[in-house]
């Protein structure tokens, strides 16, 4: 189980000489599916799924729920971590917000998924000799989810419920 690895109390991770971000052992995030850790003053979700590993900012675009307590589903083909709070669908490769739509001009409209843009930040992983490690975020691009990285960043007790 992962109780130390996604707790809202996450250790500050470790800069490495190169400018990589320790974020923990390899092993220990293939057993538990998720770690969190803090990124440059924001708390970052690491993702293992399907023989892969993804990096996010931990609070969601739309209104700052907890990433690392949602679930992971397949949607059209992508992986994505649903947020627990409202339900938005956040694509682990891209950051993309994801929507299910309908074209009212057709004749039998018929919902089909579709992006929003990518919202989501996402980070660089890197695992090098048994350490999983992500880039530390490029501030120079905006993305929707900065805000709440922002207000909850320095706050590492703030609520994951809601």
């Amino acid at each position: 189980k992962d109780v130390g690895l996604c707790s809202s109390s996450t250790a500050t991770a470790e800069k490495e000489p190169d400018g990589l971000i320790l974020i923990g052992k390899e092993d220990d995030i293939k057993r538990s599916g998720r770690a969190t850790a803090k990124v440059d003053g924001r708390e970052v979700v690491v993702f293992y799924h399907n023989g892969k590993f993804h990096a996010l900012d931990s609070r969601c675009y739309h209104e700052g729920g907890p990433l690392p307590l949602g679930e992971i589903e397949d949607i059209d083909g992508r992986a994505c971590i649903v947020c627990p709070w409202h339900k938005f669908k956040i694509t682990l490769e891209t950051g993309e917000g994801l929507y299910e739509g309908v074209n009212p001009l057709e004749p039998s409209p018929t919902p089909v998924w579709q992006s929003k843009g990518v919202k989501q930040r996402i980070h660089q992983v890197t695992v090098v000799n048994g350490k999983v490690y992500v880039n530390p975020p490029d501030l120079s691009v905006s993305f929707d989810s900065d805000y709440f990285a922002d207000k909850y960043g320095n706050n590492v007790d703030a609520p994951m419920g809601k």
